[in-house]
């Protein structure tokens, strides 16, 4: 099997699916590539198949009546966005950009919906998707609301802990490369103000900014901070890529 048979396979949502189905699903998706900052799709464009990431990495967003990003998710290989056609044929309404090279599945609504159809686990698993994507926008609103810079950008860096933190002698981590204006983006402030509570957190010794990479050096400190829990991290090694370029 190719390429797309390893990446359904191993797709969370997928994942009980027999060799027979899989194949089955495979038949009737197709594969596209795109380069860094190539649009997946657009607002306009009609909803009709359910996305999945092999390989790159996919953000998601708005556009403000200001010009402005308003990013909504990060998607990485193996995970599966555009849901919301499953249910609803309708024009998308948000903007799916590649954030380097990535390759996409494309599987078709009435696919999804017949295995749905079939598997329990597979209806429970799309509408999961749906409650925790809604459920994170939520949370980001209220953030933009109630909190001050600091704070969001506090509760970001912990959220990009829990997903792409990795141990190293000098502290967790990063394994993820967001410039400081998509840091902006995804809490809803300016490059700017970014790179100054950077540089506040950097002189307090929460983190440690240099050589295009990010570390968190106190992770305790930062959710005691915030008061939330320590999040989880992955073990060390591994060659995680630099995280904030400027």
């Amino acid at each position: 099997m190719g390429d797309k048979y390893w990446y359904l396979k191993n797709c969370d949502l997928f994942s009980r699916l027999s060799q027979q189905e899989i194949e089955a699903v495979e038949s009737r998706s197709r594969s596209k590539s795109f380069g860094r900052g190539g649009l997946v799709y657009l607002p306009a464009d009609q909803g009709d198949s359910l996305l999945l990431l092999t390989s790159g990495r996919v953000k998601l967003y708005h556009v403000t009546q200001e010009g402005k990003q308003a990013s909504l998710a990060i998607i990485d290989p193996g995970e599966v966005f555009g849901e919301l056609s499953v249910f609803e044929r309708a024009p998308r309404d948000e903007f799916a950009e590649a954030m380097e090279k990535s390759n996409v599945v494309l599987i078709p609504a009435d696919v999804v919906q017949e295995l749905m159809a079939r598997h329990a686990d597979v209806s429970l698993g799309v509408t999961k998707l749906m409650g925790f994507r809604r459920r994170r926008v939520e949370q980001r609103l209220k953030s933009l609301l109630f909190r001050s810079n600091r704070e969001r950008l506090g509760h970001l860096l912990l959220e990009l802990v829990e997903k792409y933190g990795q141990r190293t002698p000098d502290g967790v981590l990063l394994g993820i490369r967001l410039s400081h204006q998509e840091l902006a983006n995804i809490i809803g402030s300016t490059r700017e103000t970014v790179t100054v509570v950077l540089g506040e957190m950097q002189d307090e010794g929460l983190v440690v900014v240099q050589r295009r990479k990010l570390v968190l050096r106190e992770i305790g400190r930062l959710a005691g901070e915030l008061g939330v829990p320590v999040p989880p991290v992955r073990g060390g090694g591994g060659t995680a890529p630099s995280v904030v370029r400027t």
